[in-house]
């Protein structure tokens, strides 16, 4: 852990008021604990890394479970919030050639060793150190400045500004490998895609529709609904109102789905093993609503169902996402941009469901 000052923390603190010698940090300090205070500056960044300015940090449900606390964390703290995020660079490590000042990058959210055969192999999620996630088992990315290892960087195109940036890492770069690199998802397939109004969902949608898949979405109200399909989505399914599996079952002549994308976990896990076709793939990088959910065996095997986890991303998967988000073939959602002192109040919101897209925090 890059560890934050014991001292001098303060709940009204902003960035502009941080002396000489410190910067400002959004730091988790128990359980539903939250305080916004000063932390040591970075110093001079290691031949490897850049130092980057915090511009905007996205937030996810990831944020919520290190705000909470989870019983099997092994993390310190006080410990720097925040898993997705890009800056600027404004300084480099002396044997760092392939970045410049004033580059807009995006941060990869685990510190990762890059040494082992995974790392080489470019499957980053698999590193042997996944055990250290920015914000939730490290320091993260809620401060003002941080350095970090060039190659955990990931270049932004001409022009995309830094909120875009920010939701490459995890909100975009997930759903890249849950779709493409893990269920295989082709032009012409139909998807189910749960919670279509959460930064998650709304990326979902977005990229199944860009690879020429019919989507289906569910979402709970009617004014969700109505964006969703502003979105692209070609069915939208209020879960208030009908069981989603019985309109999927219509909706494509009681044959299925291709592909249904999860991450709400038992109260939808049932239903969405009903709505796959025969072969179909149900792929989940979340379980926002309990960790333990019953499986009908009978329908896995008979079925001939694929059930796929899918955990992040790799560095590639968000160089896509940032190519997409660069050209206008998707365009980030934002439900609303904050300042850091209004942190604790976003996350409530996360956690209640009350957006539509992302909450954004600005430095």
């Amino acid at each position: 852990m890059q560890a934050a000052s014991d001292s001098g923390c303060s709940s009204t603190a902003s960035a502009s008021l941080a002396p000489h010698g410190s910067i400002i940090a959004a730091l988790v300090t128990g359980e539903r604990g939250l305080t916004v205070g000063e932390i040591p500056e970075p110093g001079k960044p290691a031949p490897d890394e850049v130092q980057v300015r915090i511009r905007a940090v996205a937030l996810n449900h990831i944020d919520v479970w290190g705000w909470r606390g989870m019983a099997f964390a092994k993390r310190n703290l006080p410990l720097v919030a925040g898993a997705e995020a890009a800056g600027e660079i404004v300084a480099l490590g002396e044997a760092v050639t392939d970045r410049s000042p004033g580059d807009i990058v995006s941060l990869y959210g685990a510190k990762t060793c890059g040494t082992c055969p995974a790392c080489l192999d470019g499957r980053d999620n698999f590193c042997e150190t996944m055990d250290s996630i920015y914000g939730f088992h490290i320091d993260g990315f809620l401060r003002t400045a941080m350095n970090i290892p060039a190659r955990l960087t990931v270049k932004a195109p001409d022009g995309l500004d830094a909120i875009s940036a920010a939701l490459a890492p995890i909100t975009f770069g997930t759903v890249e490998h849950m779709f493409f690199d893990n269920a295989k998802l082709k032009s012409g397939e139909t998807v189910l895609v749960h919670a279509g109004g959460s930064g998650i969902g709304t990326a979902a949608i977005q990229l199944a529709k860009a690879a020429g898949a019919t989507v289906i979405t569910t979402v709970g109200s009617d004014e969700k609904a109505a964006r969703a399909a502003e979105l692209g989505a070609d069915h939208v399914i209020n879960y208030n109102e009908e069981r989603f599996e019985g309109r999927v079952r219509k909706l494509t002549g009681r044959k299925g789905v291709d592909v249904v994308f999860e991450h709400v976990g038992p109260s939808t896990w049932g239903g969405s093993l009903l709505s796959l076709k025969r072969g179909g793939r149900l792929v989940t990088c979340g379980s926002t609503t309990g960790i333990t959910a019953e499986t009908n065996l009978n329908l896995l095997f008979q079925q001939q169902l694929q059930l796929i986890g899918s955990f992040g991303c790799t560095l590639a998967n968000i160089r896509g996402a940032l190519e997409k988000l660069g050209q206008g073939s998707v365009r980030p959602v934002i439900d609303s941009v904050i300042g850091i002192d209004e942190l604790e109040a976003g996350l409530n919101r996360l956690e209640q469901r009350q957006v539509f897209g992302k909450i954004v925090v600005t430095l």
